[in-house]
């Protein structure tokens, strides 16, 4: 076995094991995050009717050149929030999948909770 594969199933176990508590209901939907070494992206997800209702992506945010990474995720939280307004989505529950609550997924729950929504 090799060394990436090992990482794809630790990967796949954390993200299992987060998602495993975590459910999205119409009522209550999962924000879902989703981070490369280039950006980020977000999407609010019902995981009843297995549709997505919201997303942004940091491809998404018009004035990302020139600022830091976790910057940018900040604005994506702000947009998906300002989105979700727009759906009717007030109440959401944060899914960070296999990443730590750290840096640039924090800073975009953090721009989420700046934009309104509540999780």
């Amino acid at each position: 076995m090799s060394i990436f594969t090992k990482k794809r199933r630790a990967r796949e176990r954390r993200a299992t094991r987060v998602r495993s508590a975590v459910r999205g209901t119409p009522e209550r939907p999962r924000l879902s995050v989703f981070r490369s070494n280039r950006g980020i992206w977000a999407q609010i997800i019902d995981d009843r009717s297995g549709c997505t209702l919201v997303s942004a992506g940091s491809k998404h945010v018009e004035e990302a050149a020139g600022l830091k990474k976790a910057d940018v995720a900040t604005k994506v939280g702000e947009l998906l929030a300002e989105r979700a307004r727009a759906a009717g989505v007030e109440r959401v529950v944060f899914d960070r999948g296999p990443y730590l609550y750290h840096g640039r997924v924090k800073a975009l729950a953090e721009g989420a909770r700046q934009g309104g929504l509540d999780f």
